[in-house]
């Protein structure tokens, strides 16, 4: 051993590190300086030999080999693969040792420790990965942005050279966008909105060893218009079908402010109608029926009724009716009416109300001359006024000269308003109240005093008669020829004037009150973010809000709704203007206006059927006899409309024509039995007409109407015609015609059911209310062809009848008499007709040539008549007509003129 010891003196000797390089998947490390292990021992066997490389520490996946034992090389190689994604460095410590001094290895010696450092070289394997599996991005239309979007890819390569994403490529041909080496795309020109609103285009990428992704990736690129503030998802057009109420307007509007920070937003909408009749959809029926609608005060006087024979003072005037029957009077500087003098009231107190519609502009020239509505001035000698309503210079004027009392003073005489209405050419409801001294004026329901009031002389008495005009202002003294004078310039319609108690608040907003607007459909889903506010005509509405939400939520609930069963048709135009404003300042965006429009479709017009017997034959006894005969006592007026069987409407007036020759007051009359009526009336006809009412009340004020002819041996036929309106005049009935025959010109007991003799044309005539109309015929026979036959029968009859007649009569005044007592206790005689008038004209004789009647008609389908009423036996009706009080008959009727109400 000791000799083993002298042979092995020296440990091997390697250097102190080594650095080595090893490509992935490879096994084989180059290292620097190569591996070599160095024994002082050689050339001795054994001792001067390296027999081993060992590795100690980290686990290292190397292992060493001795390639030459004698010169000490050796090699490093991987014991299996080396992955440079999971591990790019190695370090660990390296030995050499010596074979020993013997063969078997003992006493072997090993070399200091030497540090190895393995650095992995990376293989380019792994292709580029996007990070996202689609990229998307939204652009505004007309921009050229420097960077859309950003896509970015990733290689798993441990290199730098292989790990890093050097180039990104659009894979997809033609499009208007390029992409840097940072995977930033752009657009290369402006795109528009309209031409193409998505773009989708694939992007490939490409890491520095040229290596490409094994997938492109999907980039979804949507181009928005340009961002304009403003109202969005509305219909410029809305169809309005009458009769289904409130109906929404923009449903799914909502504001854009493109993002922009906002405090408050203010919208108002505004519904414009001053194209439809006097500013707005209201009811057409008269100004006297409108005021029995609202509840007025009776005993007004219309100034500017309809023209007709009876009121032919408006004849001259230029009118503007043909919207649905508004009675539109125009004045253009030139025309002017004089009023009748049994027309004017008499009884003007210190209570009065003056009611007028009126449209108005700006006078022309520089200093405007007064322009009269309405005047009472002297008719000759003098030129005073005494009242009258004049503007002037934009301000509405009212004087009232009292007449001279005992205290002889200064009184309030002209009373002025100044306001924007007069003279914006738009229509106005005034209404002035006088209760002496005071004067108040309303405008569409609205109170205004008068900002000046100046003092007069009472007006001493005179015996000159007074003239009241109606545009412009009679001046028949002072002048050489008497004239007009201060002529108005504008529209007027519904001008009247009321003796004694003044109008209410109430009655005043009834009469002005649109019957379309709009409305909020459901308040209580506003929330208490929103402020609104209405105006009185509820055609301007206000909104305010501190947020969008409550804005748009608002703006959904925005309706229109027009009560009237029958609207007018037509456009109405909306508005709506817009104010945001932001933090801190005073208005940032500016939202455009929105004009839209409503068209509210034509209503399904209603058919006025007016049916009954229309040929009844009587005994010249009956024709006779006090109580006379019951000229429409079956009759039945219904409505029907498309869909519809039946409805119940008003009427506003029924007019009763004679047609053939004019009633002889010698021998006839026209009567009607009510206590509460009329008894008398002109001999020439009757005109049944009380403005608005049911039909009820027209068919039981219509059936007591009863024709007298205590001569009736020689005349054979008597005829009349039935007709009545429906919103004055915009609907008319057909006309019916009824026969009434003596018994000694014909040879049977007709009854004829005429359903509807001619149908409605819903024509729109001028009314021409309360008037008798007689229409003569040249055609009417004095006895029917038939008659010859017959009348050595009716001769015989004749005798008997006479004999019954006698007992007839004496039943007749018991039973009378009887039937007054029941008829008081009788519910359906009870009926209220304190809202019928019975109005005549008895200075009218309207003469028409009426075309030669068969006197064989065929007869029309009895269907409706079936449904409505059955008829009824001759002795039914004289039996009926037992039960009516008896007048008595004079030769020739008296009239005066100034107790009957036109």
């Amino acid at each position: 051993s000791f000799l083993s010891l002298d042979v092995n003196k020296h440990k091997p000797w390697i250097e102190t590190s080594y650095h080595g390089v090893i490509t992935e998947n490879m096994d084989t490390v180059l290292l620097d300086p190569p591996l070599v292990a160095l024994d002082k021992d050689a050339p001795v066997p054994y001792a001067g030999e390296i027999c081993a490389f060992k590795i100690h520490g980290q686990e290292a996946p190397f292992e060493a080999e001795v390639l030459n034992r004698t010169s000490g090389e050796g090699v490093l190689r991987a014991r299996g693969p080396i992955d440079c994604e999971q591990q790019k460095e190695y370090t660990f410590i390296i030995q050499a040792y010596d074979c020993g001094a013997s063969p078997s290895g003992a006493n072997w010696k090993k070399s200091h420790k030497a540090v190895v450092h393995i650095q992995v070289d990376d293989v380019n394997e792994v292709s580029p990965v996007f990070r996202e599996p689609l990229y998307r991005a939204t652009v505004t239309e007309g921009k050229i942005y420097d960077s859309i979007l950003q896509v970015e890819a990733w290689d798993q390569d441990c290199s730098p050279q292989y790990s890093q994403i050097c180039n990104y490529e659009i894979v997809t041909q033609d499009t208007p966008f390029a992409i840097d080496r940072n995977g930033n795309i752009r657009n290369t020109e402006r795109l528009s909105y309209d031409k193409q609103q998505h773009y989708k285009i694939m992007v490939t990428a490409y890491d520095c060893g040229q290596k490409k992704a094994m997938e492109s990736v999907p980039v979804h690129i949507d181009v928005k218009p340009v961002c304009k503030p403003g109202w969005q998802g509305w219909n410029k057009r809305l169809d309005y079908e009458p009769g289904t109420g409130s109906k929404q307007l923009f449903p799914k509007m909502h504001l854009e402010t493109c993002d922009g920070p906002l405090s408050s937003v203010r919208a108002m909408v505004e519904l414009q109608t001053s194209h439809i009749g006097k500013g707005c959809d209201r009811e057409t029926y008269s100004e006297k029926s409108l005021q029995k609608l609202c509840g007025a005060a009776s005993g007004s006087t219309d100034l500017l009724p309809a023209p007709s024979v009876s009121t032919n003072w408006t004849a001259s005037l230029l009118t503007d009716s043909g919207r649905d029957s508004d009675l539109i009077f125009r004045f253009d500087g030139r025309q002017a009416a004089n009023i009748p003098e049994w027309v004017v009231p008499q009884n003007l107190t210190d209570q009065f109300t003056i009611a007028t519609w009126m449209k108005h502009g700006p006078s022309p020239g520089l200093r405007a001359e007064k322009e009269t509505l309405l005047c009472n001035s002297d008719k000759t000698e003098m030129n005073r006024h005494h009242y009258s309503l004049y503007v002037h210079n934009c301000r509405l004027v009212f004087l009232l000269r009292r007449d001279f009392i005992q205290l002889d003073s200064f009184r309030p005489a002209e009373f002025h308003w100044r306001l924007e209405q007069i003279c914006d050419k738009e229509w106005h409801y005034y209404v002035i109240n006088v209760e002496f001294p005071s004067v108040t004026l309303f405008v569409d329901g609205v109170t205004y005093e008068p900002y000046l009031v100046t003092d007069d002389w009472p007006i001493h008495p005179s015996e000159i008669d007074v003239q009241l005009t109606v545009g412009a202002c009679w001046q028949g003294g002072e002048v050489t020829t008497p004239r007009f004078t201060q002529y108005f310039r504008g529209s007027l319609s519904g001008l009247t004037i009321r003796p004694g108690k003044i109008a209410t608040q109430k009655v005043i907003s009834c009469l002005q009150a649109c019957k379309e607007g709009l409305d909020i459909s459901s308040l209580e889903s506003l929330g208490k973010g929103i402020k609104f506010h209405f105006n009185p005509a509820q055609s301007v509405l206000v909104m305010e809000a501190d947020d969008l939400e409550s804005i748009n939520t608002a703006m959904t609930k925005v309706s229109y709704i027009n009560s009237r069963q029958f609207p007018t048709p037509g456009l109405r135009k909306l508005h709506i203007t817009t104010t945001v404003q932001c933090f801190g300042e005073d208005t940032c965006i500016s939202i455009p206006d929105i004009k839209a429009m409503v068209m509210v479709l034509p209503p399904s017009e209603p058919r006025i059927t007016i049916a009954g017997v229309e040929r009844l034959v009587w005994p010249a006894a009956q024709l006779r006899a006090p109580v006379g005969v019951a000229l429409f006592k079956d009759i039945h007026i219904i409505t029907r409309r498309p869909g519809v069987l039946e409805l119940m409407h008003n009427l506003d007036y029924c007019d009763v024509l004679v047609i053939g020759e004019e009633l002889d007051p010698e021998r006839e009359s026209l009567e009607i039995h009510h206590s509460s009526l009329l008894d008398r009336v002109p001999d020439t006809g009757l005109s049944l007409v009380s403005g608005v009412d049911s039909m009820a009340h027209y068919e039981q004020a219509i059936r007591q109407v009863r024709y007298h002819n205590w001569k009736p041996g020689g005349l054979s036929e008597r005829r009349f015609r039935l007709s009545c309106s429906e919103l004055n005049g915009r609907y008319t009935s057909n006309e019916f015609n009824f026969e009434v025959r003596d018994c000694l010109h014909t040879g049977n007991a007709e009854e004829h059911v005429n359903h509807m003799a001619v149908q409605s044309q819903y024509m729109r005539p001028v009314h021409h209310p309360l008037v008798v109309h007689t229409v003569n015929s040249d055609h009417i026979s004095g006895t029917p062809p038939a008659a010859t036959v017959v009348i050595v029968m009716c001769i015989a009859a004749l005798v008997v009848i006479v004999v019954l007649g006698i007992y007839r009569i004496h039943t007749t005044h018991q039973d009378g008499s009887k039937e007054d007592e029941e008829g008081r206790k009788d519910p359906e005689m009870d009926w209220d007709d304190s809202n019928l008038n019975i109005t005549v004209n008895p200075m009218e004789e309207v003469r028409e040539e009426e075309p030669e009647e068969e006197e064989d008609e065929d007869e029309e389908d009895d269907e409706l008549a079936g449904d409505l009423f059955s008829a009824e036996s001759e002795d039914s009706d004289e039996e009926e007509e037992t039960n009516i009080q008896k007048g008595k008959v004079k030769g020739k009727l008296e009239w005066d003129p100034s107790t009957l109400p036109y």
